[in-house]
């Protein structure tokens, strides 16, 4: 089942999304995230979904982020963050 994060991401939801991927971070099983209705996203909840990303891959734990939404891809474009978050470059869909 996907974690689904819901369309506002921004800074006052940072808290509660660190203790939502911080819930999943062990899980054996891949962890599929739902950002496809994602409208707004602040720069620290990127941040913290791109290290949880890195942390599980580097646990050798799958992780996929599924249907970016544009707001998310375009705020993973601006931050430099799709090839860390393995989505793809602007251009490449």
């Amino acid at each position: 089942m996907p974690l689904e994060l819901g369309p506002d991401l921004g800074i006052e939801q940072a808290a509660e999304l660190k203790e939502t991927l911080a819930s999943q971070l062990d899980s054996g099983r891949s962890v599929v995230i739902d950002v496809s209705s994602t409208e707004r996203i602040h720069s620290a909840s990127l941040q913290l979904i791109a290290a949880f990303v890195r942390e599980r891959q580097a646990a050798g734990r799958k992780t996929r982020l599924a249907d970016p939404s544009p707001a998310f891809q375009d705020a993973a474009s601006a931050l430099a963050l799709t090839s860390a978050l393995g989505l793809p470059e602007s251009g490449d869909e």
